[in-house]
Order: C-alpha cells, then sequence, then structure tokens
C-alpha cells in the first residue's frame, strides 16, 4: 500500500494517490490529469477509482477529465447529483483497491453531500482517513456554503458537529487524517501549515474537537466568518455539470499574438488584459488598463476574487516560458476563456512602441517621514481586517482587497492614496485595479507592513496600541 499526497500550495489544496497492487484511487484531483496519469504509467498501475469529497467551491476539480482519459469510476457520497455519470456511494459502502479497502462515511456538514473516505489496511485496520472538507489540521469546514431557503449556516453546523462525534471522533487515535486543503484556504478559517496529523491529536488541539457540546460547537464554527469570494458557487456549477477538456482550454489559450493583434483582440473582444509578472516588472511598466495578478503569489484565489465571471475574456501579458502555467492555473479556478498571450511580453510592446503606464512607488521610510513631518497622508491598508486589527498605522482606512470592487465608490479620484499589504503582492494588485478605474494618484509602498514595522512610525503606532 502507498499513499502520495499531492499537495499544490498555490491553492493549498491536497490531492491523493493510493495504490495497492497496481490498483489506485485518486482523491480529489486538481483539473490537470498528467500527474496522476504520469505516475500510473511509470508505476504500471491502474486508476481504477476517483473518489470526490464533495462539491469542490474554490477550484474546478480533474474528475471528469480523468475518467474520460483512464476510464475510472467517479465516486460521490449520498445525495451527489451530477450532469455526467457517476456512482453514488452509499454510506458504509466499501469499495476493494488491491489488498485495501476504501470505506465510504458519509459526513455532512461542509456540505449536504460531503463524505469522507476511511482506508483499511491489508488486515482491515484503519490506516487513514481523507476528510475533504470536513476535517481539517486544527479545523473544520466551513458550514456556510450550502445555505438553502430551508438550510442556515447554524443548521449545518449542526450536521457537522453530528458527522465529527458519530463517525469521525470514534475512529482510533492512530488514524491519519489526511484533509483536503492546509493554511491559506478560504474554506476553513483557523487551519495549520501541517498537511496531515493524527486524529489523536487533533482530538488535543483542534478547537471544533474539543467543543464540550453541540451549541458550543455551533457557535464556535459559526463565528467571525468572512463571506466566501463570489466564485465559489461557480466552481460548484463546473463540479457538478462538467466541463471543456483543459487540453481544448489550453489548445485556445496558447496563442500567441503581436502587440498589433493582441490590442486589437483586446478591443474587439472586450478582453482584460492580465499581467502576471513579478510586482516591480508591472510597477516599472505595464499595457494601460491591465490588472496585476503575479503568478508568483496566490494566484487562482485572487483572480476568482477579483474577476467577477468565468466568462470575460483574458490576453495574457506572462514572463516569456510561463504562458502554460498561467492558463493552467486559470484553469483551475473554472477560467477558460484565454483569448491568447503577448508573444515576447512586455518587451514587444515596448519594441512596438505601443503607450506605457506606471504605478509610483516609495520606500516605507519615506512614508514614515511624511508622517513624522505631520504631512497630510492617505493610506490603504488592503490587507483583511483581523491583520489590519492586529497592527496598523495609525489614521490607515482598511481597505480589504477582497471587497476593492465594491467599496472603490467611497474614494476620491482626486486624491493620492498610499497602499500598502503585508509584503507588496496585494498593495500592487489594489494599484493596478485603482488605476485601470482612473485612480491616476497611486503610490505603492514598497515591503508593505514588513517594512512598516521598521520605521518609526510603525514603532509609534505599536506603542500607542500597547498603551
Amino acid at each position: 500500500m502507498k499513499i502520495e499526497q499531492i499537495y499544490t500550495g498555490c491553492l493549498a489544496q491536497g490531492a491523493y494517490y493510493i495504490e495497492s497492487e497496481g490498483q489506485v484511487a485518486i482523491i480529489d484531483p486538481l483539473r490537470e490529469t498528467s500527474p496522476y496519469i504520469e505516475r500510473a504509467q511509470e508505476n504500471k498501475d491502474t486508476i481504477r477509482y476517483i473518489f470526490e469529497t464533495h462539491f469542490h467551491a474554490d477550484f474546478v476539480s480533474g474528475h471528469v477529465d480523468l475518467a474520460q482519459k483512464t476510464g475510472a469510476d467517479i465516486i460521490y457520497g449520498p445525495g451527489a447529483q451530477t450532469d455526467y455519470p457517476i456512482t453514488q456511494a452509499q454510506d458504509g459502502q466499501v469499495f476493494e483497491l488491491g489488498q485495501v479497502k476504501i470505506k465510504v462515511l458519509h459526513t455532512p456538514g461542509h456540505t449536504l453531500e460531503s463524505s469522507s473516505y476511511l482506508l483499511l489496511d491489508e488486515h482491515d485496520k484503519p490506516h487513514a482517513l481523507f476528510t475533504g472538507d470536513t476535517l481539517f489540521i486544527g479545523d473544520v469546514g466551513r458550514p456556510d456554503l450550502a445555505q438553502k431557503s430551508d438550510l442556515n449556516q447554524e443548521d449545518l453546523a449542526g450536521m457537522l458537529y453530528d458527522s465529527l462525534e458519530n463517525k469521525i471522533k470514534p475512529l482510533p487515535d492512530s488514524v491519519i487524517i489526511y484533509p483536503a486543503h492546509g493554511a491559506g484556504s478560504a474554506c476553513g478559517k483557523n487551519m495549520s501549515k501541517e498537511t496531515y496529523d493524527t486524529l489523536g491529536h487533533q482530538k488535543e488541539v483542534n478547537y471544533a474537537l474539543k467543543a464540550k457540546d453541540r451549541a458550543s460547537f455551533i457557535a464556535q464554527v459559526t463565528e467571525g466568518l468572512l463571506p466566501p469570494p463570489h466564485y465559489f458557487p461557480q466552481n460548484v456549477m463546473l463540479n457538478k455539470k462538467g466541463y471543456d477538456s483543459l487540453d481544448q482550454v489550453l489548445e485556445t489559450g496558447l496563442i500567441p499574438l503581436s502587440p498589433e493583434k493582441f490590442e486589437e483582440i483586446a478591443n474587439q473582444e472586450g478582453a482584460l488584459v492580465l499581467d502576471t509578472r513579478s510586482p516591480q516588472s508591472f510597477a516599472d511598466g505595464f499595457i494601460p488598463n491591465s490588472i496585476f495578478i503575479g503568478i508568483d503569489g496566490s494566484f487562482a484565489p485572487w483572480v476568482g476574487t477579483l474577476i467577477p465571471s468565468l466568462q470575460q475574456p483574458l490576453l495574457l501579458l506572462t514572463d516569456p516560458g510561463r504562458e502554460e502555467e498561467v492558463i493552467t492555473r486559470l484553469a483551475r479556478v473554472g477560467y477558460d476563456r484565454t483569448l491568447g498571450y503577448l508573444e515576447g511580453s512586455f518587451a514587444a510592446w515596448q519594441a512596438a512602441g505601443k503607450e506605457v503606464d506606471q504605478i509610483s512607488d516609495v520606500e516605507a521610510s519615506e512614508l514614515a517621514s511624511k508622517l513624522q513631518n505631520k504631512e497630510t497622508v492617505s493610506i490603504l491598508d488592503v490587507r483583511k481586517p483581523g491583520e489590519y486589527t492586529s497592527q496598523h498605522v495609525v489614521g490607515a482606512q482598511n481597505f480589504p482587497l477582497d471587497y476593492i470592487n465594491k467599496h472603490m465608490g467611497k474614494l476620491d479620484r482626486q486624491q493620492p492614496y498610499y497602499v500598502h499589504c503585508a509584503g507588496g503582492y496585494r498593495s500592487m494588485i489594489a494599484a493596478s485595479i485603482l488605476k485601470a478605474r482612473g485612480f491616476d494618484h497611486i503610490i505603492n509602498v514598497l515591503g508593505g507592513m514588513a517594512q512598516i514595522v521598521e520605521t518609526d512610525i510603525a514603532l509609534e503606532e505599536q506603542a500607542c496600541a500597547n498603551s
């Protein structure tokens, strides 16, 4: 028996490759199928099952493509309804895989069809539990994604409590918990950076497993839940209904375009120009009205959070050689309408004599100097509310990037704004969006809060917070 966790950091997502006697089960695969198929071919394994723990909201699963390419059965838990063939498993149903077995445990709460999969070893001993979004390391799944007119988040939290108490906590403490996500995912609020643990240890440290009763559990898991990103329901529907093959998405997106053709398509198709280079490269020069979301960061979640429609046509400006990577990572969250990329990247745009825009930036020390000299400065802190509350520059306005499209109308286009986040990635995204919407006096604070805390103003603010 072999268990391999295939972890994708940018989505904080874990897929699993389970093998016994050459037979393989894949749990919660990402959209690109090659990692699983190539492993199977190298090891001369046969992919027999694709287990889905639930209808994922934060990414498009690769189950449909993988089933078509391998002939494997797609397994969902009780109640799952799809527009493509699946095996809808019953609670307690057992699937044989070589010398091991996989037992279905229906664990509703995060969603109604949510199921965990218990791996029984060669001696029928519980060995590992693949919990999806039911149980994380340090947390449990948020109970607000499957609300209906007759079902609110408190109802779902109650179901989740019952699932944990009746299906998971009675298992041996030695069982290894393998969740679908880790720290950084929006599917929970207190997830650990660790990607697996024993059930026994989680009973000791996971606040949700230590709740004294049902009412306490419901109160704890529903407290402080931020609204889910708007792309979540769209991804759920793709996972239920199916989607275009990633091969087709790559074929239509990997089209090199000259600066002239790039500009023509942008105008004709209403395409959004998405610049995925580094923050500093973007600041130094970019195509006017383009939006920056750097590939070397939490790229896909921010795309999903900030670009409202999965149907939005996209044109890409990437570092040379990274075009396929960008298109693949867009497709992971359902953005399939890439129309091509700028051949030669930004250098080709400049060489063609096209118009260029820039973002002004300052060192944190320069911002501190302005504040010390009592200059009137408007500061936008685009971090999350919790980050802002823990420590912020006195007088800074919390303007979370997650809600920038909603709250932009509160800003004055004629006023200069100094924008910062924790390290510079999110602030450059915010600056690009504001610049594209006609805010021409945006200044990015280099290094964000990490550099601000090294200045006098940061020390003063910290002192005020402690007084």
